[in-house]
């Protein structure tokens, strides 16, 4: 860990702990959980600490209603929608166990789990609840989106700079 630290100096990244695996693991395939948080401000004022850090929405947002329409999302579905055109995956049906919406603060925050996701699938997902949030799509139509199972019914998708990756579970 420290040989590996003195290699990414003067970097603003650390080494916090490391372990021997197998050498059948892999990072990405021997991964059998994912967590993402997804941060909105959700204010009036400009970011300034937070700049490129979360996804600054001026407008009021519907934090509940937002939760409310997300839930039509949780479950094994076709996720053709929220899928970017470039996503390389063999199969777009996933299961999402978990995508839940909570106002903190100025802040909104969207958790998302699942085994695996698409490529752009959460920035997808956070999009069209934004417009649910706002008031411009009605709660029902996240669910439409979904059953369309095309790209071109998708509302919006999220700017990168408010996910984080939060968790890899890993047998």
């Amino acid at each position: 860990m420290a040989a590996l630290n003195a290699q990414l100096r003067p970097d603003p990244v650390a080494v916090t702990a490391c372990a021997v695996v197998p050498d059948d693991w892999h990072a990405r395939f021997s991964c059998t959980g994912r967590r993402y948080l997804y941060r909105i401000v959700n204010r009036r004022a400009p970011l300034t600490l937070q700049r490129d850090r979360a996804w600054h929405v001026p407008q009021p947002l519907d934090a509940e209603a937002m939760h409310r329409a997300a839930q039509a999302l949780v479950g094994r579905h076709d996720f053709t929608t929220f899928r970017s055109v470039h996503c390389q995956a063999a199969d777009p049906v996933k299961s999402l166990d978990l995508l839940d919406v909570e106002k903190v603060g100025e802040e909104i925050h969207i958790h998302a789990a699942a085994r695996s996701f698409l490529h752009h699938q959460v920035r997808s997902m956070v999009g069209c609840l934004k417009l649910v949030g706002a008031g411009t799509w009605p709660e029902t139509r996240i669910a439409e989106a979904l059953a369309a199972r095309d790209r071109g019914a998708l509302g919006l998708n999220a700017p990168p700079h408010g996910l984080y990756f939060v968790d890899a579970t890993y047998p």
